[in-house]
């Protein structure tokens, strides 16, 4: 993805200018805090949730919709919006709905036939969404994003829009993945992290994510694992817990691993998360002891920011000497002082990894320049350059506003993958 890096966001400025009053109070609200729910036990006391139900919950090859699950789904949500709550539902199953009525045996590896999937089965859950929840009384909107929907602005700010007037009506917008009409570059692959940005959108109290497990376990509960009750400390709770990529069902593109990246990102952004099954849907809305709580780790974010710490395609990398190190920890600009050598192939507004000299991460960021470029310039102050290359390099690599420092991957988070039981690290943000 290219971001168009300049001195002054003309763009944003006028769409400024264009909102009214009510729309600017309403994209603010919350806007650099945390959620006010705490713990588990006051999810019944927030006023704006958003839950994500995984394509195992919800559907199985064999049998396409899974009626009992559906509506034991929409029972849940129904009683929530008779209780006067903002209730927006992030639903997968789209590809796995249309896997039966195609005449497909399991879930296809080529986007096309994907994409095929999709359009058939998204008619059909919404159909069944759209019956099922009028006899509570809901009507239902449906918004299909894609990635790119929630990394530019106007793009972002629409879909913004979209979902406050939906809410504002007593619509409650069911939210997927436009998989009919993603790209294998731009899309995320599993709707977890949809989720997590979509409560960063509307700026949910709580965030719900519900799959065929019941929590976050230490290992496997068939060989001894145990519950992982709440997660403060994503580095240090997780030490040594090893993470399953697939769900039972297998017919869902995410397991286990999307779950906690994608509670990670809301808490990361203020917003507490619930990793659970969706068995449990009506207990974790009473605030029961079930599942996992992630405990909220910062507050509000640019969502410019939240895009570049978690899902931001890393174009290169800049390697850092100590001093930059430092700096950049400090939250200062990267100069080209700072860097010792550059790879990769990327843009001027590009995203690019920064590490430092023994290839440990340290931050993310958009750089002013293209790869090209950067080996003229390293080692000299911005004086220098502009003396030799002219004004224009009388910039930094990497603006401070366009800059995400990342939590040192020291963790022993294990990912199970595939039936071998392989294993690797879990990535840690900083956020």
């Amino acid at each position: 993805m290219r971001t168009r890096v300049q001195e002054i966001d003309v763009e944003a400025l006028e769409g400024m200018a264009a909102k009214s009053a009510s729309q600017l109070s309403a994209e603010n609200r919350g806007k650099n805090r945390r959620s006010p729910i705490e713990q588990r036990d006051q999810i019944h006391l927030a006023k704006r949730i958003v839950v994500k139900v995984g394509s195992s919950s919800l559907t199985s090859i064999q049998n396409s919709i899974d009626e009992a699950a559906v509506q034991r789904i929409v029972a849940a949500l129904g009683s929530l919006k008779s209780h006067g709550k903002e209730v927006v539902f992030v639903s997968s199953g789209a590809i796995s709905a249309g896997l039966a009525p195609l005449g497909f045996s399991r879930r296809p590896k080529d986007l096309a036939s994907q994409q095929a999937a999709a359009s058939v089965g998204q008619g059909l859950l919404m159909g069944r969404y759209i019956d099922s929840l009028a006899r509570y009384g809901v009507t239902v909107g449906q918004v299909l994003v894609t990635a790119e929907d929630l990394m530019k602005r106007h793009h972002y700010m629409n879909t913004h829009r979209q979902i406050e007037r939906l809410l504002d009506l007593g619509v409650m917008p069911i939210v997927n993945e436009n998989d009919a009409v993603a790209t294998q570059e731009i899309r995320f692959g599993d709707n977890d992290r949809i989720a997590a940005l979509t409560a960063h959108l509307i700026k949910a109290d709580v965030l719900l994510l519900l799959s065929d497990v019941d929590a976050l376990y230490t290992k496997p509960p068939q060989d001894g694992g145990e519950r992982i009750a709440m997660v403060r400390d994503p580095v240090k709770d997780l030490e040594g817990v090893q993470i399953g990529t697939v769900g039972r069902a297998g017919v869902g593109s995410g397991g286990m691993v999307t779950k906690v990246q994608a509670a990670r990102i809301a808490a990361s952004s203020g917003i507490p998360a619930l990793v659970t099954s969706a068995q449990n849907i009506e207990p974790a809305l009473q605030g029961a002891d079930v599942g996992t709580w992630f405990a909220t780790t910062g507050g509000r974010r640019n969502a410019r920011l939240l895009w570049l710490a978690h899902l931001a395609d890393i174009k290169g990398h800049l390697v850092l000497d100590d001093g930059a190190v430092r700096a950049v920890g400090r939250r200062k600009s990267l100069l080209p002082a700072g860097v010792t050598a550059v790879s990769g192939d990327f843009h001027a507004g590009d995203p690019v990894s920064l590490v430092d000299a023994e290839g440990r991460e340290i931050a993310h960021g958009i750089c002013n320049y293209s790869a090209h470029e950067i080996p003229d310039m390293l080692g000299k102050s911005t004086s220098e350059l502009g003396e030799e290359l002219g004004s224009r390099y009388e910039r930094e690599l990497v603006h401070v506003d366009n800059l995400v420092t990342m939590r040192s991957k020291s963790t022993k988070t294990r990912v199970r993958g595939g039936t071998a039981g392989q294993t690797h690290a879990v990535p840690q943000v900083k956020a």
